[in-house]
């Protein structure tokens, strides 16, 4: 079992970003010395949802700030960064952390970011794929030239080579968002192990999973390859000495941040986006997840594990929006959840 913590960089009501990204380094720090395996980095523009607009320079900050912990971006949006960019940066944290450096890609969402990038919506809608495989390209080819529909340039070479010095880590590990079959599809057929969202329950998760299985033979993905695939689940995790206390910790504070940040989002093109009511959303978080005592959070990390197949975890431990309840989530999922789990 891989636990690892899944930093949005959440901006709490009364709270300055200054301040909620100190709690976002504090939490990978804390996770190293906790015994956490991972950090997991959200990337948002314009929303006090998440204040960290990249994922791959926080995740810079944190490796450099770490010495064994494992640094992903949960996610990298492609359709808002130039994909030869985008590889380069990994190639970069890959090679100077060790191997480290895991680099989550996803689409993001319709939003304004769109304009203000120029991508349009078109990248969003359709162009994700190739984007995708020219990341893929650049960080497995010596040399890269595109003659896409949104990409084009001449061959250049790859420079710094992310197989250069790493022996047994030929690249970044590269992990795909996926929220339907489509984008389950192509993770599968490119090998590629699934971020599964926070939103999701076991039985979502375990069909997707399945789909994925399924897709991956059919794309002639050996039975070996596939064994090897470690997807990650995204959700939420609190430790208290209750689970009604660990849940009321949640209770007071996720409801007035996803509000505030939910509200704050803004489609490129006008089109109508119903966002999830807060309190009920924070309650569905706290039955799916494991929100409540050490025993209570190991039972449900393992029956997620055995429902899906999943043995990577990225666990949300802001929740609470204190910096000081954030520190004792993570060393209690570090310790005493972990050490009942093993």
């Amino acid at each position: 079992m891989h636990i690892g913590a899944f930093v949005l960089a959440a901006q709490f009501p009364g709270q300055g970003q200054g301040e909620t990204l100190h709690r976002a380094v504090r939490t990978a720090e804390v996770a190293e010395e906790a015994g956490l395996d991972s950090v997991w980095l959200a990337e948002h523009h314009f929303v006090p949802y998440g204040v960290c607009p990249s994922a791959v320079t926080l995740a810079a900050l944190m490796l450099g700030r770490t010495r064994r912990l494992r640094v992903g971006t949960a996610v990298t949006v492609l359709p808002t960064a130039h994909p030869v960019n985008v590889a380069e940066q990994a190639a970069l944290l890959h090679l100077t952390s060790g191997g480290r450096f895991s680099l989550g890609v996803g689409r993001g969402g319709p939003w304004v970011d769109l304009e203000v990038f120029g991508s349009g919506l078109k990248a969003y809608e359709e162009g994700f794929p190739e984007a995708l495989d020219l990341v893929l390209r650049w960080l497995r080819e010596p040399r890269v030239g595109a003659d896409g529909e949104r990409y084009k340039f001449r061959e250049v070479a790859v420079v710094p080579r992310p197989d250069e010095q790493l022996e047994g880590a030929p690249g970044p590990e590269v992990v795909v968002a996926c929220t339907s079959p489509r984008s389950v599809r192509l993770a599968a057929e490119r090998g590629l192990p699934m971020l599964l969202g926070m939103h999701c329950g076991d039985e979502d998760k375990a069909e997707m999973t399945a789909l994925w299985r399924r897709c991956a033979r059919e794309a002639g993905r050996s039975a070996e390859e596939i064994a090897l695939v470690g997807h990650v689940s995204a959700g939420v995790a609190q430790i208290a000495d209750s689970t009604a206390d660990a849940r009321e910790i949640l209770a007071k504070s996720m409801p007035g941040w996803l509000k505030q940040g939910l509200d704050a989002h803004v489609t490129v093109d006008g089109r109508h986006r119903a966002m999830r009511d807060p309190v009920e959303y924070t309650e569905k978080l706290c039955e799916l997840h494991p929100v409540g005592t050490p025993q209570l959070a190991a039972d449900r990390l393992a029956a997620t594990a055995e429902r899906t197949g999943i043995t990577r975890f990225a666990l949300l431990t802001e929740g609470s929006g204190d910096l000081a309840c954030t520190e004792q989530n993570v060393r209690r999922l570090g310790g005493e959840v972990r050490d009942l789990l093993a």
